[in-house]
């Protein structure tokens, strides 16, 4: 090869594989909408994202279906996309349905777990725990929710791990909010052993017990989040509270 084509070669632009493009928006966005530094109800515009990561519209669109099916971004009636909203006013429902998916996980895990599954429950238990630093909320959301997961996996039934996952992902901002009031106000700590209790029941095989302990883990973060909309941290940003 001559050194001119060698030169050519080096200096060429790199194309990025076959849907790497997507998966690199998708990754970028998803992060921001989590992390609130795109705020909820803000409006993609396909073309600005297009050029801000200086790609076509076709994988800005790809990963605005992704970021769709994740519940993070919603279609409007004029075929733009936004930011899906905050609805703090149907919190509780939010909860009432976490808590029976959360309940009925954890029942079906202590009773069908398979020592693989232990194995990975207990490593995504630790995960977490690593996980607990002050500023590292996006961590400790996205540890929290693999912990979670691992026990849906555990309970052997698609369709009810299917459902509490996709509870998870439509938490996740709220729990990253809560997760900062308790990690900066100093009159409130997080126990980093939580979920300690939960896993030894479904190590234990104790199904009463597991569900127990869900019950009163969703409690925990109902009253945490409650407790941080009655101190005042409320959002620089429009949050829907129509019923």
């Amino acid at each position: 090869m001559s050194s001119v084509h060698a030169k050519d070669k080096e200096t060429a632009p790199r194309k990025l594989a076959k849907g790497s493009g997507a998966q690199q928006i998708y990754t970028v966005l998803r992060r921001e909408i989590l992390t609130l530094e795109l705020p909820p109800g803000k409006f993609l515009d396909e073309s600005q994202l297009a050029e801000r990561f200086n790609l076509s519209r076709s994988p800005v669109r790809e990963a605005l279906i992704r970021l769709s099916g994740d519940g993070l971004v919603i279609g409007t009636s004029n075929r733009t996309n936004q930011v899906a909203p905050l609805d703090i006013a149907q919190f509780p429902k939010y909860i009432e349905s976490l808590d029976v998916a959360q309940r009925m996980v954890c029942r079906l895990a202590a009773q069908l777990r398979s020592d693989a599954d232990v194995e990975m429950i207990l490593a995504a238990q630790k995960a977490y725990e690593k996980s607990v630093k002050p500023k590292n909320y996006l961590a400790m959301s996205e540890a929290n929710k693999a912990y979670h997961n691992a026990i849906g996996q555990a309970s052997k039934n698609p369709y009810v791990s299917d459902f509490y996952r996709r509870l998870l992902d439509e938490g996740q901002r709220m729990l990253h909010l809560h997760y900062e009031f308790i990690m900066e106000d100093e009159h409130s700590k997080l126990n980093h052993s939580e979920h300690s209790g939960l896993t030894q029941a479904i190590i234990d095989q104790d199904a009463d017990l597991a569900e127990q302990m869900a019950h009163e883990h969703t409690e925990l973060f109902r009253d945490r989040f409650i407790n941080f909309l009655q101190k005042g941290y409320l959002f620089n940003f429009s949050i829907n509270v129509n019923r």
